[in-house]
C-alpha cells in the first residue's frame, strides 16, 4: 500500500476504486495535492470524492489541474461552461444516457484519458456507477488468448445500435439541434497505458464493430467472450453517489456502467472530459 503524505486514500474494493479524503476541489490545491491525487488514480483507476460543494467554474479550475478538457461529441455543453456536458435522466425518461458497459468515445482516433463525473441531483436509490479493471482483465486471460490478440486492431463505431439507444432521450431533451455524428477509428484490442506501462482490454460493447480484417460475424465470438470476461463481478467495484460526489476515471484502463434502476426520478450529473493519447 502506498503511503500518501497529503490526503487519506480509502480503497472500496479489491480490484479498483478508491476515496480520496482531504481534498476540496473549491480551494486552489497545492502541486503535491495534485501530484498525490493523480499518483491515486493512477493506483486506482478511478477515485472518489465526496460533499464536493462547487460551481462549475470551480469544477472546470479543479480538472484542468489534470489535464486538458474537451468538448463531448455528441452533446452539447452547459450555455456558461461548454467544456462541461450535463448528463440528465428525467423522471418521465426510460433510457440513461451511457448506460452499457464501455470506455468513453473510442470511436475517436485519440480517446480521452479520463472524465469525472460530478452528482448535483441524484435519486433517492439507485443510479449507481459500476467500475471495471481493464488491467485485471488482460492479466487474466491464459497465455495463448494472450497471443492471439497481440496485434489485432477493434473498429470502434459511435453507431452500434445498443449504446445509440442510451442517447435517445438525451438528444430529446437538448432539441432538434442536437444531431449524433457517425465517427468510427481503428485501436488495438490490448492497449499499454501510457503511464504505469501495464497492459490493459480496450474493447466494449459499446463501440468495438468489429476486429479490423475479419467480418462482424467472424469477430462475434472472441469480442462476444472478452465483454462477458471483462466484467467479471471480481474484476469490478460499484459506487453509490450522493449530491456532491465525484467520480474521476482512466478511460486508458477501466470501463463503467451507468446503471438505470432509478425510473421516475431525476438525475442530474456534470461530466468534464479529458484530453488523452493515441492508443498503442
Amino acid at each position: 500500500m502506498r503511503n500518501y503524505r497529503h490526503i487519506e486514500v480509502r480503497p472500496i474494493a479489491g480490484a479498483l476504486g478508491a476515496e480520496i479524503h482531504g481534498v476540496d476541489m473549491a480551494r486552489d490545491l497545492d502541486a503535491e495535492v495534485v501530484g498525490e491525487v493523480r499518483q491515486a488514480l493512477l493506483d486506482h483507476l478511478v477515485i472518489f470524492l465526496r460533499e464536493q460543494n462547487v460551481t462549475p467554474h470551480q469544477q472546470l479550475a479543479f480538472a484542468r489541474k489534470f489535464g486538458e478538457p474537451i468538448e463531448y461529441p455528441q452533446l452539447k455543453g452547459l450555455p456558461e461552461s461548454p467544456m462541461i456536458t450535463p448528463v440528465v435522466k428525467l423522471e418521465h425518461e426510460r433510457n440513461n444516457f451511457g448506460g452499457i458497459w464501455h470506455s468513453d468515445t473510442t470511436y475517436l482516433p485519440i480517446p480521452p484519458m479520463g472524465s469525472m463525473l460530478l452528482a448535483r441531483e441524484v435519486p433517492p436509490v439507485g443510479g449507481d456507477t459500476m467500475f471495471a479493471n481493464q488491467y485485471l482483465a488482460y492479466e487474466a486471460l491464459s497465455d495463448g488468448l494472450k497471443k492471439t490478440l497481440d496485434g489485432l486492431i477493434g473498429v470502434s463505431s459511435s453507431f452500434k445500435a445498443d449504446v445509440t439507444k442510451t442517447r435517445e432521450d438525451a438528444l430529446k431533451q437538448a432539441g432538434a439541434g442536437a444531431t449524433p455524428k457517425k465517427l468510427e477509428a481503428e485501436h488495438p484490442i490490448v492497449r499499454t497505458h501510457p503511464e504505469t506501462g501495464r497492459r490493459a482490454l480496450y474493447t466494449s460493447v459499446a463501440h468495438t464493430a468489429h476486429i479490423k480484417g475479419w467480418t462482424e460475424k467472424e469477430s462475434l465470438a472472441l469480442l462476444e467472450f472478452l465483454w462477458e470476461h471483462q466484467t467479471r463481478p471480481e474484476f469490478t467495484c460499484r459506487f453509490p453517489w450522493r449530491v456532491g460526489s465525484l467520480a474521476f476515471w482512466d478511460n486508458r484502463c477501466a470501463m463503467h456502467y451507468p446503471i438505470n434502476d432509478y425510473h421516475g426520478f431525476r438525475r442530474v450529473m456534470h461530466r468534464i472530459t479529458l484530453a488523452g493519447d493515441r492508443p498503442r
